[in-house]
């Protein structure tokens, strides 16, 4: 089993590293199948995880100047209220529910960034001389105030939305944080890749201190083999990422996702429709 849990986290890893996000998707499913955990257990170590992979992570995008932890820090802070109600809902509801939920969610990631393959890179949005500074603040309040509400609206309905999916489903939510930043605070990729990983720390923190106290029990021994083995794997899929085609990566990691939504789908919505 132990080996196993190296090997699970080693593969995660390595999608989170190349891809860029998304690899936590798989990591409850492999807690709840592979593992033989309880869902509410599974979910708890899958924010552990998720939240020291995305630490570490992070400190290698800081030094290449990829982390802006003040935007970083308001958006996590948004979503803490979304991470603490998911993580009550979480706890409320029926395993199977979560389990059916949560291959729906698989399904609905994986369509995403089968979508977005096909999507080029200057389409969708205004040119690149048009766009606003990243580092241009939504709300200011000197000289005078200014507030570019939509923006500021489409950031809380952002921060809000990724915080309940991690405190529910116990994701990182990189697969809404990335697309969020780019589109609502108008990041460059990479900044927001980064910076991402801050926020995903936070709302794993957020979601672990919510669940303080509940009385769910964890394999230690299990979760930190999964973490180390997955902290090792992103480093590797990090230097995977630049020799491999990016597009041939994510419809891999697209289809990998689609066959454990499914299998977690077939395991789970027959108990609830019987």
């Amino acid at each position: 089993m132990l080996i196993i849990a190296v090997a699970v986290g080693a593969l995660i890893g390595l999608s989170l590293g190349a891809l860029g996000g998304g690899g936590s998707i798989l990591t409850v499913p492999a807690l709840v199948y592979l593992m033989g955990m309880d869902t509410r257990a599974a979910t708890t170590g899958s924010l552990i995880i998720v939240g020291i992979t995305a630490v570490v992570g992070m400190v290698a995008h800081r030094r290449d100047g990829h982390v802006r932890v003040g935007q970083g820090i308001v958006f996590g802070l948004l979503g803490a209220a979304g991470a603490v109600l998911g993580t009550r809902w979480s706890l409320a509801v029926p395993a199977d529910v979560l389990l059916a939920g949560f291959s729906v969610l698989m399904l609905v990631v994986a369509a995403l960034m089968l979508t977005r393959r096909r999507v080029p890179a200057h389409s969708g949005g205004p040119a690149a001389d048009e766009q606003v500074p990243f580092d241009v603040p939504i709300i200011s309040f000197r000289p005078r105030f200014v507030c570019a509400c939509p923006r500021a609206a489409k950031v809380v309905v952002a921060a809000v939305v990724v915080g309940l999916m991690t405190g529910f489903f116990g994701v990182g939510g990189g697969f809404l944080v990335v697309p969020a930043l780019v589109l609502a605070l108008d990041f460059p990729m990479p900044v927001a890749v980064g910076t991402s990983l801050l926020i995903i720390a936070m709302n794993s923190a957020t979601s672990l201190l919510a669940r303080a106290g509940s009385g769910i029990d964890v394999d230690w021994t299990v979760i930190g083999l999964f973490t180390g083995a997955a902290v090792v794997g992103s480093l590797l899929g990090a230097r995977i990422a630049t020799r491999a085609r990016p597009r041939v990566l994510q419809v891999t990691f697209a289809g990998l996702v689609i066959a454990v939504g499914l299998y977690t789908a077939a395991r789970s919505i027959p108990v609830l429709l019987g």
